[in-house]
């Protein structure tokens, strides 16, 4: 099996850690558990230079650092009037190789500005995107980032449209694949008969190389030739696509309705019951992902298109240990505590995928072993995030660590 996050930024992005460097992505990746990660923001000057330098030429269109395989990839931000709506759509490009990555930057050049942000803006629609892309090379992949996102998903509540169709136009065709987006699951997406055809494939969309971001979510693929063109033939076909990564969806920024001004959120039903309205200011709440496919689904929870990628659901170590310990994601008794299972046990994802039971208490008291394979079956619970604020962990006193004594076992 090969796992692969494939929507990452650099270091040149807005909002994101001067710590996302290539040194730094492929140190994390390992010690999560990720064999493939995207280069992210290959329209950046100074980051394209910096990849064109460290990265090693496999020959077979991925790069390798160490032992670390990177493809070419980046995220588009596409602001534009479409139907007598503004739409601002956020677009990954996955490319084979770096003389077709050149002759996409020729294209964007032509468009704007792309020196200034590793995640650049343009001002000209998602169709004509496709059709450049597609006269470039038919072995680029571009696939709609976090599609429900409120903001700038193609199916977002404040600029999205109602269908893949109603975004691209005749150009959908050259759509294979959606990115679920943490604040939803393929079991949500399934609600939509419209989405069987695609590919629904999960990234961390991360922005520091840090283990609660990085391979968050991740798609597994069961390649016997790990090579872009047997990826990309798994996003489009489904075939050696053997499941996807999730977070729980409540986990995600923008899972329920709410005004992170006010500290305000709610669920679908009671946004209903609302209007749509902030009690505490009255002004319009940032409608979440569940309403949107509530909105547009056709079909009850429940439902499984015959030909569906299975996913598995957890949230990241970090995050349960902290929960656990009551201490900062990033203290010092979290990672130490993180670092004495990932170097038993290999990596994150395994610990939190496949680690027996009896194997983690070998190494850390029955607390927070309880609350991995809970996490693992999908029993946490969680307070949903909204408005740009993350879901938190809610743990009951009979779960939590009053003290480290005696955590770790000798």
């Amino acid at each position: 099996m090969q796992i692969a996050d494939l929507h990452i930024h650099s270091k040149y992005s807005r909002a994101t850690s001067q710590n996302m460097v290539i040194e730094e992505i492929a140190k994390g990746a390992k010690i999560k558990g990720i064999d493939i990660v995207g280069t992210g923001d290959f329209t950046h000057p100074l980051w394209l230079k910096d990849i064109r330098k460290k990265l090693t030429d496999n020959g077979n269109g991925l790069y390798s650092y160490g032992n670390t395989l990177f493809m070419l990839t980046t995220e588009l931000s596409l602001v534009y009037t479409k139907n007598k709506k503004g739409r601002r759509i956020h677009h990954i490009i996955l490319a084979p190789n770096f003389a077709v990555v050149d002759q996409i930057n020729e294209f964007l050049d032509k468009k704007g500005r792309r020196d200034y942000d590793g995640r650049p803006i343009f001002g000209f629609d998602s169709v004509e995107l496709v059709e450049a892309m597609m006269q470039i090379s038919r072995d680029i992949e571009i696939i709609p980032a976090h599609v429900w996102t409120s903001w700038f998903g193609i199916f977002g509540s404040m600029s999205g449209f109602d269908s893949i169709e109603e975004c691209f136009d005749d150009k959908s065709k050259f759509i294979h694949a959606i990115e679920t987006g943490m604040s939803s699951t393929p079991a949500m997406n399934w609600r939509l008969s419209s989405l069987d055809k695609y590919t629904l494939v999960s990234n961390s969309d991360s922005h520091s190389p840090y283990s609660w971001r990085l391979g968050r979510e991740a798609n597994v693929f069961d390649l016997k030739k790990v090579t872009y063109d047997s990826i990309i033939n798994a996003i489009r076909t489904k075939e050696n696509f053997a499941f996807t990564i999730e977070t729980y969806p409540e986990y995600g920024k923008y899972h329920y309705d709410g005004h992170a001004a006010c500290g305000f959120s709610c669920s679908p039903a009671e946004s209903i019951k609302l209007k749509g309205l902030c009690p505490k200011c009255g002004k319009k709440l940032i409608i979440g992902v569940q309403y949107r496919v509530d909105q547009l689904a056709d079909n009850l929870e429940g439902r499984k298109p015959k030909d569906a990628i299975p996913f598995k659901s957890v949230i990241p170590l970090s995050e349960l240990i902290s929960a656990v310990i009551s201490s900062p994601l990033a203290s010092k008794k979290v990672m130490e505590i993180y670092n004495l299972l990932t170097s038993r046990f290999a990596s994150e994802l395994n610990i939190l995928l496949n680690t027996e039971k009896n194997e983690l208490l070998k190494v850390v008291n029955e607390k927070l072993v309880d609350v991995i394979i809970k996490n693992r079956s999908g029993g946490l619970k969680i307070i949903p995030g909204y408005d740009g604020v993350y879901g938190k962990i809610i743990l009951g006193d009979e779960e939590k660590q009053t003290s480290l004594k005696n955590f770790a076992k000798e």
